[in-house]
């Protein structure tokens, strides 16, 4: 029977250690299934020969919580978890979360704000002279001076708050291994790709081709060029043609390698096939709320080629997409389906975006030289595969595994590269859906749909009436459920009542729409932080008012007439004490 990564000294002996190589401290909980960033950091490395440790979600409040299982002999991994700490501390109105969703149970306030900072002070304190390696997506959105919605100011690179040896950015798995590898043998940590270190401004060495970022006092003093570096951010996220970035501050300087190449789709298989209890440890007691909503889904393809500017995963993940195998889809599948709590769903064969499995560039020499941000904005390359017969067949194979009932895609799909694919709009409807399609139109104006590179509103016209086309012919009731976004730099409320008229008429009001979140280091949020739009710089109107913001979600939820009903109960609510039972005098008095 597997084994999970050892969480205690007792765990440690029973192994027969009494020293761990690499140590992962996490802010999640310590679930050894890949759907979880520390758990698969931490089989790689044990795949190639280290002593691997995890300590989840210390007390950062005593240091001794740091050092239950030693010093490690290499270096210290440091991750917020599979979310960044501020997103799953705080709302987009920055109001406090009731729950985490990555904690036992879901209780909150096991994580610090701003984790990565303060494990890596912790452990700075508790371990001194341990090389501490940042990485995960709180680490990797803030590799150089960004925005800070939670603080609104501009920050620092975070490897200049922490004084980390070295930053991951991206999935990870090639770079952690070189750096183990590297400290192993005393070699130095600079030059690996997908990386980035900080040195003093003497020891730093330009070399040809060095793109120098507008700096740190430099983006305070003209918060504009921000816009700029945005474009340069995207103009270099290709691993083949990418320069160095560097980015000067005080006296010192950040050098951003060029990204890691992707993993092929034999080195993800190789990944997803390591020796995953696919379980908590041990030591956990309640439910794992985000295991529970993944655990009979399987990861199939990395990447996404859309470049929507609102999205952090093109800055990391990447905009090229990796699938797995066929064999190594099943082989997890069967893994599901023997597991005595299955009910024969699979509940997702997906990713960031499910219909890109097998999709990409069809032309290896031009995709080493392609600078677009997006593959599809403003329209489909004519390089990029949209035919789904490879994803479609997967579908069809996982749905052959014995003890598997249903196959469904649930983690959403790109509506405009559906639609190329007459056969797949028609498995989707009959075969793939437990009723409901999620898609992310995110709005339906198409100078909002511009600022977000989407796809036009005539696209998802398109797309809903071949849907319902072939739902018809399916004899399947079927819905969609459109994801929105309110409150984008450039929305106005105008905007979302026009957008909530069309999608009646679509028969698509969504249950849900979130409120635009400025995260670290995306175009959007240059946008947001500027007043202006990208590319052209013009001014936008920003709704930075969490009033103005809720306005414009409820517009899309409730409509007009449902906007002034929310409004008169809410001025009963101010006015009456309900444990009184009397008016409460107005504020101010």
């Amino acid at each position: 029977m597997n084994k999970a990564l050892p969480m205690t000294a007792v765990e440690m002996r029973h192994r027969g250690w009494d020293q761990l190589d690499v140590l992962i401290v996490t802010g999640d909980a310590y679930v050894d299934h890949p759907s979880f960033g520390a758990a698969i950091i931490g089989r790689v490395l044990e795949s190639r020969g280290y002593r691997v440790g995890i300590i989840a979600q210390p007390d950062w409040k005593d240091l001794d919580s740091f050092t239950v299982m030693g010093k490690p002999r290499l270096f210290v991994g440091v991750t917020s978890g599979n979310m960044d700490s501020m997103v799953n501390h705080y709302t987009s109105n920055n109001r406090l979360r009731s729950d985490d969703a990555y904690t036992p149970d879901g209780l909150p306030g096991k994580r610090p704000d701003r984790a990565v900072l303060k494990y890596t002070n912790c452990l700075q304190r508790s371990m001194k002279g341990v090389p501490v390696v940042l990485g995960g997506i709180e680490a990797s959105l803030r590799r150089i001076t960004h925005y800070d919605f939670w603080s609104d100011r501009l920050k620092k690179s975070i490897l200049l708050d922490s004084k980390a040896s070295v930053l991951v950015y991206g999935m990870g798995e090639k770079q952690i291994v070189e750096i183990a590898r590297r400290i192993d043998t005393g070699s130095v940590l600079t030059g690996i790709p997908g990386t980035a270190i900080a040195l003093h401004q003497g020891k730093y060495k330009s070399k040809d081709g060095d793109i120098v970022l507008p700096s740190h006092e430099s983006l305070n003093s003209n918060p504009l060029e921000l816009l700029e570096l945005s474009k340069i951010l995207e103009a270099n996220q290709n691993p083949w043609c990418s320069s160095r970035l560097i980015q000067h501050t005080d006296s010192r300087v950040v050098v951003v390698e060029p990204p890691a190449e992707p993993l092929s789709s034999e080195e993800m298989d190789a990944v997803y096939d390591l020796p995953y209890t696919r379980l908590p440890h041990g030591s956990y007691r309640g439910e794992i709320p985000a295991l529970t909503m993944i655990k009979d889904s399987i990861t199939v393809v990395r990447g996404c080629s859309g470049g929507c500017t609102f999205c952090a995963i093109g800055l990391h993940q990447g905009k090229f997409i990796t699938s797995r195998s066929w064999g190594s889809v099943l082989r997890e599948a069967k893994k599901i389906s023997s597991s005595s709590a299955f009910r024969g769903t699979i509940s997702d064969l997906g990713g960031p975006t499910a219909n890109m499995y097998g999709l990409g560039c069809n032309d290896p020499e031009q995709m080493k030289r392609c600078r677009r941000p997006s593959c599809l904005y403003p329209s489909i390359c004519r390089h990029f595969r949209t035919d789904h017969s490879s994803y479609i067949d997967l579908l069809k194979k996982t749905g052959t595994v014995s003890g598997v009932k249903n196959v469904f895609i649930s983690s959403g799909i790109r509506h405009d590269v559906a639609l190329c694919d007459p056969l797949f709009m028609a498995r989707l409807t009959s075969k793939n859906i437990s009723g409901h399609l999620r898609i992310a139109p995110e709005h339906t104006h198409d100078r909002i749909l511009a600022l977000m590179r989407k796809p036009t509103r005539e696209v998802w016209e398109k797309f809903a009436a071949e849907f319902k086309l072939n739902a018809g012919r399916s004899g399947r009731k079927q819905y969609i459920v459109p994801y929105i976004i309110a409150a984008f730099p450039g929305c106005t409320i105008g905007d979302m009542q026009a957008a909530r008229s069309f999608l009646e008429t679509q028969g698509a009001i969504p249950r849900q729409v979130q409120i635009f979140l400025p995260t670290p280091m995306t175009v959007a949020t240059a946008m947001y932080f500027t007043g202006r739009s990208y590319p052209d710089g013009e001014p936008l109107r920003i709704p930075r008012k969490p009033s103005d913001k809720q306005q414009q979600k409820d517009m899309i939820l409730y409509g007009t007439q449902g906007m002034k009903n929310l409004r008169r109960k809410d001025t009963v609510n101010r006015n009456v004490d309900h444990r009184k039972g009397f008016s409460s005098k107005p504020p101010g008095r």
